[in-house]
């Protein structure tokens, strides 16, 4: 006697059914994220404003607009030179497209936002670099908004405090991007003469041209925790010692052991400690 008789039919779901629970997940976009870290799945509300993971403590990368609203005091941000125009100088194929992208998914006008406010009362100009941005690449733009903001800071006589976050200069721009490393550190000196502050701190990844100048010439040099600091890949050195590199090689901790920066500061803090050193070089 046959108990389960087969089905003459093979049960089909319908396709507007399909495109109903596509379109309607489960689980919406951006409700959990996974730590870098640890590898764990966050509910994205536990990371809190600051984006810090609860279960290890690493920091997010963050956007430019979210760390001016970290750092500077509410409504007391000015922004600057926002309206430079974009330019492919090598005619490089598809580049305005990828500027327009980047523009579009960032709301900036460019891989670093600059300007001026203040910290628990205390007005400095400030940069933040973005690496949703193209990465945070360093192109004729960003090398012009940076000098222009340290002129500025040295005509009104302000401190300068720079957020690094970049892959290096942009390799759309080849040469013109190279440039900007020179450029900016001239002016980074003529604010030093002018006996100004300048404080840097390194964010998550800060690599390439822009380590290999302004990134390290502030008077006081922090960073957030496990941040990625260097120069070279880590694959391009170890390829080129035929060496394997130690599994915190161009961490931010290991910088700091070998004397390359002054403090490691988690972003919860960051704001306070700006503000007591902007108030003791007042």
């Amino acid at each position: 006697m046959q108990l389960f008789k087969k089905r003459a039919y093979i049960p089909i779901t319908k396709r507007s059914q399909i495109d109903e629970e596509t379109d309607n997940p489960m689980v919406p976009d951006g409700m959990f994220a996974q730590c870098p870290s640890c590898k764990k799945a966050i509910y994205t509300k536990d990371l809190g404003a600051e984006k810090i993971c609860p279960e290890c403590g690493y920091t997010f990368r963050i956007r430019a607009q979210k760390r001016i609203e970290l750092t500077i005091d509410e409504a007391s941000f000015e922004e600057w030179y926002h309206d430079i125009p974009f330019e492919n100088p090598l005619n490089f194929p598809d580049y305005d497209k990828k500027i327009e992208l980047a523009q579009k998914k960032t709301d900036l006008h460019e891989a670093v936002l600059t300007g001026k406010g203040t910290i628990n009362g205390i007005e400095t100009a400030i940069c933040v670099m973005d690496s949703h941005f193209i990465m945070g690449s360093m192109g004729k733009i960003v090398g012009e908004k940076i000098t222009r903001t340290f002129e500025k800071a040295t005509e009104e006589k302000l401190p300068v405090i720079i957020f690094t976050a970049s892959g290096g200069a942009r390799m759309q721009e080849s040469i013109l991007s190279l440039m900007q490393m020179a450029k900016i550190s001239g002016a980074v000196a003529r604010h030093s003469d002018a006996g100004l502050l300048y404080v840097t701190v390194l964010t998550d990844p800060t690599t390439g041209g822009v380590t290999a100048s302004f990134a390290m010439q502030g008077d006081i040099i922090l960073s957030e925790p496990q941040a990625l600091v260097g120069f070279a890949g880590r694959r391009v050195i170890e390829q080129t010692i035929n060496e394997e590199l130690p599994d915190d090689f161009q961490l931010a901790e290991s910088v700091l052991e070998n004397g390359f920066i002054d403090k490691i500061v988690p972003r919860k803090e960051l704001k306070q400690i700006l503000s007591d050193i902007l108030h003791m070089h007042q």
